[in-house]
């Protein structure tokens, strides 16, 4: 009896193990991969723009928490009659903490001229890539894959000022303190951070002025300028 019990209760100790080799397994994929259709997000379309109601490919699993189209609508409704940003029409832009890229790629449906996401997980790299394929983005976006929180730019990087930036971190812990003073020397004299946290959240950023603070279900959003000082 007792050697039975041994053996059952190694049992589970296997499973963790190949559990653990399917994760690792996972870690680089195709970017055609089924992974990468997260099943609640696979209604996720451009919502306006040259490509308008074009699917958009997000990353499985809770890892990276997509803006919803109808938050993506407001926002960009915003930017289009605010007079404190710049036209999105020839505009340059920052995705941070991009997971599958939609904010970028609606940024480039409605003119940006230029997208660099950044993002370091391997499943939402290989989104973004597959949607950067599937919309022909190749002159228009870069992908940097680079931790947010700690982001350095070469020249190359950069070609021009970032007139908006879109900061998208993981609800709740505050990872838009570094990230906003690592963005801050690559903005426009004009540039605008458009920052998502949760509804809860408290957010009072210094030395940045907010120029919109919305809630919309359970995501506030914080429309931000550097401060004249």
């Amino acid at each position: 009896m007792t050697a039975v019990k041994n053996r059952q209760a190694k049992t589970p100790q296997r499973k963790t193990l190949n559990d653990r080799h399917q994760k690792k397994a996972r870690a680089d994929v195709a970017p055609d991969h089924p992974a990468l259709v997260n099943k609640d997000d696979a209604n996720m379309r451009i919502v306006s723009g040259v490509h308008r109601g074009r699917t958009i490919a997000t990353p499985d699993g809770r890892k990276t928490r997509p803006t919803s189209d109808q938050t993506r609508e407001s926002i960009f409704n915003i930017l289009d009659h605010a007079e404190w940003a710049s036209p999105l029409d020839g505009a340059v832009v920052m995705d941070m903490f991009a997971g599958s890229g939609a904010l970028g790629l609606e940024a480039i449906s409605r003119g940006a001229e230029f997208c660099v996401f950044v993002e370091r997980h391997p499943l939402a790299l290989a989104a973004i890539r597959k949607n950067i394929d599937h919309f022909d983005l190749g002159d228009e976006a870069r992908i940097h894959r680079f931790d947010a929180t700690k982001l350095k730019l070469a020249p190359g990087n950069r070609p021009k000022p970032f007139t908006h930036v879109f900061m998208d971190p993981p609800y709740n812990k505050k990872m838009w303190q570094p990230a906003l003073r690592r963005v801050a020397p690559y903005l426009a004299d004009k540039g605008v951070v458009i920052l998502e946290d949760s509804h809860e959240a408290e957010i009072e950023p210094r030395g940045w002025d907010v120029m919109s603070d919305k809630i919309w279900g359970t995501t506030r959003t914080l429309f931000l300028k550097q401060s004249k000082a």
